[in-house]
C-alpha cells in the first residue's frame, strides 16, 4: 500500500531531487532511499527530543527530566516552579548548570538565560529557589538517584563550603572563532573533560572533528542540524567516542553547550 501523499508533493521535493529524472513514485523511492541512508549514518548518536520523556516528581515544585547517566552523575533538566526550593546539599560530582528559561536564585547569586554556573565535588550549595518559575540544565547531578541525592542532602547540614563555585555570564568570556559565523566560548576544562559555547550565525556550518570520548550537546538557543539531525532548544544529543558529525549547520542561528570527555566514560 502506498502512504497518503500530500497532492503537492512533487514541488516540495523536486528541488531537494533535481537532477533526480522519472515520475512520482520514482523520485519518492529516491527520498526514502536518501532517508534510509541518513538513517545509517546517524544510528550511534543517541538524540532525546524536549517532549520525548515526561517530566518527574522529584520534590515539591521541582520536576526532572532525565537525559543520561554515567558514573559521574547525570544529565537532566530541571524546572522549578514559581517559589520552589531545593535544600542545601553537597556535591557528590562536579556538577555543570545552565538556565535555560526563567531564573534562578542560589543564595545571593541571581542566574538568567545562558548563564553558566559549575559546582565542585565537596563543595556545599546554598538553597535552590526561583521567584517566577525556571528550566535549567544539569550534568554531574545526583537528582533522579534516591541514594545519591540522600547522601547530597545530608551532606550540606555538614559544616564546610569547599571549593568556590565558577559562575560565567551569558556576556562574560571571549568568544573564539572556529569557521566563518562559527565561535566557541571555553567554559571549564579538567580531569580529562572540556565544556565549552559553540555558536552559530544563521547560514554558518562547520565540520567538527572526531570526538575522543563521548560527547554531548544541549541546546541552549535557536536551531541546529547535526547531520540530518535538527535539534531545537531544550534538545539533547550524545556522540559517543570516535564518532563525528558530517557537519554542523544552522540556518536560523544557534547556542550549543557542548561537554566533550577526552577519554572513554564509564557508565
Amino acid at each position: 500500500m502506498k502512504p497518503d501523499l500530500p497532492d503537492d508533493l512533487d514541488s516540495l521535493l523536486a528541488p531537494a531531487l533535481r537532477p533526480a529524472a522519472g515520475n512520482r513514485d520514482e523520485r519518492l523511492q529516491k527520498l526514502l532511499q536518501r532517508a534510509g541512508a541518513s538513517r545509517l549514518r546517524h544510528q550511534a548518536f543517541t538524540t532525546v527530543r524536549r517532549n520525548a520523556t515526561p517530566w518527574r516528581d522529584l520534590m515539591k515544585g521541582l520536576r526532572g527530566r532525565d537525559l543520561h547517566s554515567t558514573a559521574d552523575g547525570s544529565s537532566v533538566l530541571l524546572m522549578l516552579a514559581p517559589g520552589a526550593v531545593l535544600p542545601m546539599h553537597r556535591h557528590r560530582h562536579l556538577e555543570e548548570g545552565i538556565v535555560l528559561a526563567g531564573r534562578m536564585q542560589m543564595g545571593e547569586l541571581d542566574l538568567g538565560p545562558g548563564d553558566y554556573h559549575v559546582s565542585f565535588p565537596g563543595s556545599r550549595h546554598d538553597r535552590i529557589t526561583s521567584a517566577d518559575g525556571c528550566v535549567t540544565y544539569l550534568r554531574g547531578t545526583s537528582l533522579g538517584n534516591l541514594f545519591g541525592l540522600a547522601v547530597e542532602l545530608l551532606g550540606g547540614l555538614t559544616p564546610g563550603s569547599g571549593a568556590e563555585p565558577l559562575t560565567l555570564r551569558e556576556a562574560d568570556g571571549e568568544w573564539q572563532p572556529l569557521a566563518a559565523g562559527v565561535v566557541e566560548k571555553r567554559l571549564w576544562q579538567a580531569d580529562g573533560s572540556q565544556s565549552r559555547f559553540l555558536r552559530l550565525a544563521a547560514g554558518s556550518r562547520y565540520r567538527p572533528a572526531t570526538y575522543r570520548g563521548e560527547c554531548e550537546f544541549m541546546m541552549i538557543a535557536g536551531e541546529a542540524f547535526f547531520g540530518d539531525i535538527l535539534l531545537r532548544q531544550e534538545e539533547w544529543q550524545l556522540a559517543p567516542a570516535g564518532t563525528q558529525h558530517d557537519e554542523i549547520s544552522s540556518d536560523c542561528g544557534a547556542t550549543i553547550f557542548v561537554h566533550e570527555r577526552t577519554t572513554a566514560s564509564a557508565r
